[in-house]
């Protein structure tokens, strides 16, 4: 059921490698943490979650004794058996391909230090990665980094790629209770080793794992993400098809549709349009996939546009809404709040936010007032300097009481939104 002899590295201590040493290290493995980023290093050194996650400070908090961090790449990989590489792979805005250049950073500093080493060593790469790269140049690099060659024995490097499917405000549940695994492995051996740690780590029983070759857990990596994209986009779709049609509820209407076991009810309601880091680029990444194989991916690309065009629609209800509750009075300009500027709630990010995009196009004819527990700071680089972020919330008291506790908060120069 997994062996906690097994000394694990992690590269990238951001937003998932720290929840991933945690997770670690709270199923008795020892981890080392390794980054370039030293605020992130420091950070875990005095015992501080260095990103915003739920539960994330608590495991680092009772796990400590099983954490080291470091920047210093030969003890990260010399003194552990398996290296975990989860470092960014931004997009490339004009081709929409991923960028492995942090990838390729790592494994050649990996290959270098196992080059010295007289032992054999295990590398995963957990980054999101475009179909062909671990195949080819990820493995070359390695090689030509190490001068070995990827395989099992005693000299040579096991190499796998195994891609976590998480989301950001619930990172350490989907660690600990995920679907499914899944590993593309150059040999049996890395294979067996990635599947022990996961009997071990995970919850769920029986586990389901995938074990196949690299391209393949290439392209099933950005498919799922470019499914959901379509079904979330459909739910918009039937949202606003309700929304024009008299007695009509989408909500009971999706809830029926999601009810046909064909169908299912999991991202099957109508609500924002999907953002983050994931959703949008993986995407497009399998739309210029298919692209550059001479394939047809019709059906992606319409749901990046449909995607898209959700602002354009959310702007058109509130243009209805002012009309009809104070018609046309130019003098007045009306006052918008937005609650939740993350692109999704319990997480600070903001990177494709639909709520930040959608106050900097507001801010054109509306008094925007912007709120967030988690995101105002990342916010306001992200939105225009004219939206007002205001830091104290009242919630409920409708009409009377409401209004006036947010007067008299403002009038002692508190910066107040209302949620009601």
């Amino acid at each position: 059921m997994g062996d906690t002899s097994l000394r694990i590295s992690v590269i990238g201590l951001g937003k998932l490698g720290s929840p991933m040493i945690a997770v670690f290290a709270s199923k008795g493995y020892h981890v080392i943490g390794l980054d370039v980023n030293k605020e992130f290093v420091d950070a875990l050194e005095r015992g501080e979650a260095p990103v915003s996650e739920p539960q994330l400070q608590e495991l680092i908090t009772q796990y400590k004794a099983n954490i080291e961090v470091t920047m210093d790449y030969e003890k990260g990989i010399s003194e552990t058996d398996m290296t975990m590489i989860i470092v960014p792979t931004p997009s490339d805005p004009n081709t929409g391909f991923f960028s492995n250049d942090y990838v390729l950073s790592a494994i050649k500093a990996i290959g270098e230090v196992i080059k010295s080493c007289n032992k054999y060593h295990q590398v995963v790469v957990t980054s999101t990665v475009m179909p062909g790269s671990m195949d080819g140049i990820i493995r070359d690099t390695l090689e030509s980094s190490s001068g070995r060659k990827v395989g099992c024995q005693d000299n040579e490097i096991g190499l796998a790629y195994n891609p976590e499917f998480i989301a950001l405000g619930q990172v350490i549940r989907d660690m600990l209770n995920p679907d499914f695994i899944l590993i593309g492995e150059s040999d049996k051996h890395i294979g067996d080793a990635l599947e022990a740690l996961y009997l071990k780590t995970a919850a769920k029983r029986p586990l389901p794992f995938h074990r196949m070759n690299f391209v393949n857990v290439e392209i099933t990596e950005i498919s799922i993400n470019t499914y959901v994209t379509t079904k979330i986009t459909y739910a918009n779709m039937l949202s606003e098809l309700c929304e024009n049609l008299p007695g009509a509820d989408a909500d009971i209407v999706s809830a029926a549709v999601g009810s046909d076991s064909r169908v299912g009810n999991k991202y099957l309601k109508g609500a924002l349009a999907y953002g983050g880091p994931c959703f949008p680029r993986d995407n497009r990444a399998f739309a210029a996939l298919a692209k550059s194989v001479f394939a047809n991916a019709l059906l992606a690309e319409a749901t990046d546009q449909l995607n898209n065009y959700q602002i354009e629609r959310l702007l058109r209800i509130c243009g209805q809404i002012a009309e009809f509750s104070f018609g046309d009075v130019p003098q007045i300009k009306l006052k918008v709040g937005i609650l939740g500027l993350s692109y999704k709630p319990d997480t600070p990010v903001v990177e494709c936010s639909v709520a930040c995009a959608l106050a900097n196009k507001l801010i054109c004819n509306f008094d925007v007032f912007a709120y967030d527990s988690l995101a105002m700071p990342s916010a306001s680089q992200m939105c225009d300097k004219r939206v007002q972020m205001r830091r104290i919330l009242v919630a409920g008291g409708a009409g009377f009481i409401g209004s006036h506790l947010a007067c008299r908060l403002l009038e002692d120069g508190h910066d107040v939104i209302c949620d009601d």
